[in-house]
């Protein structure tokens, strides 16, 4: 896990500084809201429907549990006694006080975290794979690049004030658990025919009104030119990309509006005419920042896990739990836990305090003092020992956090929606809520297997609802909130971008449209081994589309 250097620590404590003296400054009415909106927000303070909301930064989804336990302790002090994680692997307390903010912001710089630029038009959080470093099909871990990217781009003096917000992504498996295809810039870690570690590039995915999915457009680069490929494709977004309307300013317009040739074309001849020697990445740079994330050495442990074996022929809730929650790990006798932030008729995402403090505590006991937030709202501890998820999962039941449902119907995506956002034209939460108890029953969530359900209450997609198996959208018609349904949406290696069925539905009517929907999939699938997704491309969208429509 990266550690703060001097440079870091000053930086960090200087703007906290900066801060603090425009908090005051907007609060004495030196300051009007629109001279103090750009300043706010590229510090992660945004103003929403009833209060301020702040967004803190976790980069590439990792945390320690000191960090776990100061988040826990601002959400008791300036919050409502909660927090949110997002699909940008962030926390969001909802409730601040604006006076506050500085003083939160100086907390978070003790445990080397702060909310800088988790707004406004620049480089956001980079995210990664939430098992890096642990799953048993990586390649590398990613995550040393993705710091690598967070230092370079951390208030870049040439990509602060970019035409929109950008958003990137590294992974370092064959599978996306990261969704790099509908980010700005995707970078997947992959060997070439020599057997290099390079990266293969992805440009202009996104969700948002005009939902993308990104164009490769390098097969290969190699590790010592990751800034400067990168800086390249800023450059052409930078000069390029509308600036006259909000609407087509990300660079997904400008890789559509140009094509994948051109865009290529245009990024190579800035990446070769304007390579800058100052990024060119020294090897012993990488493998210095690759000693942060070295993996801690773990104990061997019998792959046959015994304990854990004994225990679920007696527990059919804890077997329920390992089958589904628990991911093979790199090495044998440990597995990766994935604690799902989606009980039933929860609020999908949201933590208390005092579930946060009991992460850090198991974080400690069982899994090397590390936890990673996870794009699909959930936490992970990525180094548990088999014979060791019992005791794991009797702490995480008694704290409500043991809920057998990741990747299942119930484990679903929801942005805040018109509960909280000022941008939102429809709830979201109350429609998760409702879905989850409807598909409860943990044996018929079993049965009908996988299936991501994403749900965003107005266009900007927050939730996802594009990549979605299942995705709703939430709008506003005639003063009423409408739901439209899309299927076949994937955010995985197979990204792709889901169908719209047709007419909406109000809130009562989507929870029986998604019904509808899991129900024909369970008629059409051809055993019980096809998987929704499987299925929806099998069949199309004709047969479900009848189920919920008519012929």
């Amino acid at each position: 896990m990266y550690r703060y250097d001097e440079f870091d620590a000053v930086f960090v404590k200087n703007r906290v500084a900066q801060f603090r003296d425009q908090v005051e400054r907007r609060l004495a009415g030196v300051l009007a809201e629109e001279e103090f909106r750009p300043l706010r927000l590229m510090n992660g303070v945004y103003l929403q429907l009833h209060a301020y909301m702040l967004r803190v930064a976790i980069p590439y989804g990792t945390l320690s549990s000191r960090q776990m336990r100061k988040l826990a302790f601002i959400a008791r002090r300036y919050d409502r006694g909660y927090g949110h994680f997002t699909t940008r692997q962030n926390i969001q307390f909802n409730w601040p006080a604006l006076a506050d903010c500085p003083d939160i912001m100086s907390e978070l710089a003790t445990v080397e975290m702060h909310a800088i630029q988790t707004s406004g038009n620049c480089i956001r959080n980079v995210t990664a794979d939430h098992f890096a470093g642990a799953a048993g099909d990586e390649i590398e871990d990613p995550r040393p690049y993705a710091e690598i990217l967070r230092q370079w781009s951390s208030l870049h003096p040439e990509f602060s004030f970019l035409p929109r917000k950008f958003k990137l992504a590294v992974i370092g498996a064959s599978t996306d658990r990261a969704a790099i295809q509908v980010h700005d810039i995707g970078l997947q870690l992959v060997r070439n025919a020599e057997g290099e570690v390079g990266f293969a590039v992805y440009v202009g995915g996104g969700q948002g009104r005009t939902p993308l999915v990104a164009y490769k457009i390098r097969d290969f680069l190699p590790k010592v030119d990751l800034l400067s490929y990168v800086d390249a494709i800023l450059r052409v977004y930078n000069l390029e990309g509308r600036r006259d309307n909000k609407f087509k300013a990300r660079i997904k317009i400008l890789v559509h509006e140009k094509g994948r040739d051109a865009i290529r074309e245009a990024v190579e001849r800035e990446f070769a005419e304007r390579r800058e020697p100052q990024l060119t990445l020294p090897e012993a740079e990488i493998a210095r920042i690759q000693t942060y994330f070295t993996p801690p050495a773990l104990a061997a442990r019998d792959p046959a896990a015994p304990a854990l074996a004994s225990a679920k022929a007696s527990d059919p809730q804890l077997a329920a739990f390992a089958s589904v929650n628990v991911t093979a790990h790199h090495q044998p006798g440990y597995g990766v836990v994935t604690v799902s932030l989606k009980p039933i008729g929860g609020i999908p995402g949201d933590a208390s305090a005092g579930q946060m403090d009991v992460m850090a505590d198991l974080a400690d006991r069982y899994s090397q003092s590390e936890i990673r937030v996870s794009h699909e709202q959930n936490l992970v501890l990525p180094h548990v020992a088999l014979d060791d998820i019992p005791a794991l999962y009797n702490g995480l039941r008694a704290a409500g956090l043991a809920t057998a449902n990741a990747g299942l119907v119930t484990d679903i995506i929801a942005c805040p929606g018109l509960d909280y956002c000022s941008l939102a034209t429809a709830r979201s939460i109350p429609i998760a809520q409702k879905i989850s108890e409807r598909f409860g029953d943990t044996k018929r969530a079993r049965d009908i297997g996988e299936l991501k359900i994403k749900i965003s209450g107005c266009i900007n997609a927050c939730g996802h609802h594009h990549v979605g198996h299942i995705g709703i959208l939430g709008l506003e018609r005639k003063g009423e909130e409408t739901y439209q349904l899309t299927l076949g949406g994937a955010a995985d290696e197979t990204c792709e971008i889901g169908t719209i069925t047709g007419p909406g539905f109000n809130g009562d009517a989507i929870v029986d449209a998604v019904e509808t929907v899991v129900d024909t999939y369970l008629q059409l699938r051809s055993d019980a081994s096809e998987d929704f997704l499987s299925a929806y491309r099998r069949l199309g969208l004709a047969p479900f589309k009848e189920a919920l429509y008519g012929p």
